[in-house]
This record gives C-alpha cells, sequence and structure tokens, in this order.
C-alpha cells in the first residue's frame, strides 16, 4: 500500500545522502525524522525532528520510528538490535537482513558466490597464519580488506605476495578480513537499481568511476561502454535485486578487467556517491527514487540520461592557503555545485561538483576545466586517464 505525501519518514543517519534524501523527501511533501549521533549533521537542517544518539542505541532507534510510516537508512554502520528495533515500530526498507548481508564482507562475498553471482578471488582471513595462507592460495598482489567498518579506502591495506601478508592483516588491526587479488582493471562501475514493494523495477544508466586511495574521486554517467558490458552489469544487479526481495535502492559497484570479465565488487542499499549525477543527468535523481521506492508509489523515469560528470570536493580545499575559487567553476555553463553543510577535514567529502554536456568525455573535459578553476592544486591530483 502506498505512504503518500503527508506522513514522515524516518532516516537512520544523517550524512550527506540522508540530507539529499531527506530533500527529496521534503519536494515531495513528506515530513523527515532524523537519527545521527551528531545533532548538527547535514540532514538535521532539513528535520522536523533529530534524534541524537548513537547508531547502537535501541532506544533512540524505536524513538525514531515513532510516528513514521516508513524507515530508510543512509549508512550501514547501523546495529542489527537498533535495526530490530526500528522495524518493530514502522516499515524498514531495505530490509534489515539486507543490511546485515552487506555489514560483513566475507558474509556478503560467501552469499554473492553461492547465488552464482561472478566474484573475483578471494579468501578469509581472520588470523596471521590466515593471511599468509590466503596470499599462498591466491597469488600475486592482493589488497586485505576489513569484514567490518571502514569506507573511502580505510580499513584496507595492500601486500605485494606471501612476504607483506602478515604487515597487512596487522596494518588494517589484525581483525577479520577478506584479501582480494588486486585485478587487471579496465574499468570500475556501477549500476543502481530500484525496486518498489510492489515489484516495479528501474535501474539507472551504468556509471564510470575513477578511485584514488580509495576515495572516488571523478565518476561519468553514462558511462562510455563497448559491447555488452553495460547490460551485462544491468542484468547482474535486476537478478539481484530480485533474489534480495529489494525494496528501495541497491547500488553495486563492478570491477572491469581488461579480459573482460565482469565481477561484483561490494553492494549498498542506499544512495551511493557514484550517482549523485542522478541530479542533473536523469529526469528522476537517486534521491526523489528512493523516497518514491519506499514509499510504494510508481517509480520515475531514469532516461533519457544527459551525461553529466562528477568530481568529488574534499574538506582540503577549504585548509590550504588559498580558499577555493567558487566563482570561477560557476562562471563554466553546465556546471553545478552541491555542499553539504559539513565541517572541512582532511579526506573528508564535503560536497561536488556536476558538469553537464552533450558527450560523456566532454562532460569529464568541462568538470576537469571546473575544477582547475576550483583549484589548479587539485586538478592535478585527478586521476589520470579521463
Amino acid at each position: 500500500m502506498a505512504i503518500l505525501p503527508g506522513a514522515t519518514i524516518g532516516f537512520l543517519g544523517g550524512g550527506q545522502l540522508g540530507r539529499m534524501a531527506a530533500m527529496a523527501a521534503r519536494s515531495l511533501g513528506y515530513g523527515v525524522a532524523v537519527l545521527d549521533p551528531d545533532p548538527r549533521c547535514p540532514a538535521a537542517a532539513i528535520a522536523d525532528r533529530c534524534v541524537a544518539a548513537s547508531f547502537d542505541d535501541e532506544a533512540a532507534a524505536d524513538e525514531l520510528a515513532r510516528g513514521c510510516a516508513v524507515v530508510t537508512y543512509e549508512i550501514e554502520r547501523i546495529a542489527p538490535a537498533a535495526l530490530a528495533r526500528a522495524a518493530a515500530r514502522a516499515p524498514l526498507r531495505p530490509s534489515p537482513r539486507l543490511l546485515e548481508l552487506v555489514q560483513d564482507r566475507a558474509r556478503q562475498k560467501r552469499w554473492l558466490r553461492e547465488q552464482g553471482f561472478p566474484v573475483g578471488p578471494y579468501a578469509e582471513a581472520r588470523s596471521p597464519a590466515e593471511a599468509l595462507a590466503a596470499a599462498l592460495s591466491l597469488g600475486g598482489s592482493l589488497r586485505f580488506k576489513a569484514c567490518q567498518g571502514g569506507y573511502d579506502g580505510r580499513g584496507q591495506a595492500r601486500a605485494e605476495g606471501e612476504a607483506e601478508a602478515a604487515r597487512a592483516f596487522g596494518e588494517i588491526g589484525g581483525v577479520p578480513c577478506v584479501a582480494e587479488r588486486e585485478l587487471d582493471l579496465a574499468a570500475e562501475l556501477s549500476v543502481l537499481v530500484a525496486r518498489r514493494p510492489a515489484g516495479e523495477t528501474r535501474l539507472f544508466p551504468v556509471a564510470r568511476n575513477w578511485h584514488e586511495h580509495g576515495i572516488l574521486r571523478v565518476s561519468v554517467l553514462p558511462g562510455e561502454l563497448p559491447g555488452d558490458v553495460a547490460e551485462r552489469a544491468r542484468s547482474i544487479a535486476r537478478a539481484m535485486a530480485e533474489r534480495l526481495g529489494l525494496e528501495g535502492l541497491l547500488a553495486v559497484e563492478f570491477f572491469w578487467t581488461k579480459g573482460g570479465e565482469l565481477f561484483v565488487n561490494e553492494l549498498a542499499p542506499r544512495p551511493h556517491n557514484t550517482f549523485h549525477a542522478t541530479e542533473a543527468a536523469c529526469p528522476t535523481s537517486q534521491f526523489e527514487q528512493l523516497v518514491r521506492a519506499i514509499c510504494d508509489l510508481p517509480l520515475g523515469a531514469t532516461e533519457p540520461a544527459r551525461p553529466t560528470a562528477l568530481v568529488n570536493l574534499l574538506g582540503d580545499l577549504w585548509l590550504a592557503a588559498s580558499p577555493p575559487d567558487l566563482p570561477g567553476a560557476l562562471e563554466l555553463p553546465g556546471v553545478r555545485l552541491h555542499l553539504y553543510g559539513k565541517e572541512p577535514r582532511r579526506g573528508r567529502k564535503i560536497g561536488h561538483l556536476l558538469a553537464e554536456a552533450e558527450t560523456s568525455a566532454a562532460a569529464l573535459e568541462l568538470v576537469r576545466e571546473a575544477a582547475a578553476r576550483l583549484s589548479p592544486a587539485m586538478a592535478a591530483e585527478l586521476p589520470p586517464g579521463l
């Protein structure tokens, strides 16, 4: 049954994703309640009610859900017990089962493999001895990733073969992890699928992404991809959403190798950084689509898509000797700026630039020019080969 405008939506997490989703909810006529440890979180300015509490506070999750017609989340770090308390009060979409699946990398990879979805060579490790065994079985360059926590490259360490396995295991804190063989990549891709409780499903165009030190720096939507790569990725994501009984959004990150193979990297059951460009590129943004999906409203159109490129803005820009030249970047036709209302810190995402153009290549060129006007030093740090 549809949840109509006038009802209140609860958000577990009040970061930039919660803020932008809350803005979409407001535009559609919904009330907004937020739970976040920071009473001044980005979404607080949009909310009718903000519950300041940790993500493992069961009573606070219950308090948030009171008076909400539906609850969703914008971050994976919600404790299972808190999820259960919220779900006992109101529908929680996507489901707690789905979030618990992706909260542990090893559990997620086991599920993907058991369900027949393509994953790259990996092994689990819970001790230095198991880390060495993983390196011996996989061979080559490895990346150790902590099973829980970690984002934007945190909780990860590279190792060149078994000689560095113990060091890498210790570098991530000696916690349970997965060791992945590094692949010879042609590109990193992502797919976003929306599905409502009634079963209607829509997919956004495939995004092509460039990371640096584990942090997304640049993304373009739609990505220029040869052959059937985009359709293969979309087909896998659609099948995954149906298998999981998705109610909401699911972002699926892919590795595409130079040998033509497509492997699932990881899942995120929420809005995703690589699809911020949908605000300019698509008839329906990912944030409006989330609201439609969890409220069981008809999903919005995702195509046609106007090529749009994104550059993430880190707090380092505002901590440099010279402030970023915002007017200079905004002088360029087709360029938009979005700031999240967050205090600048080094390595912290506090906003993004979007650039629209007639082709994906032109959008990438324009967003690079905008970044150069904003900060020549930042533009020089962008990944090569865009």
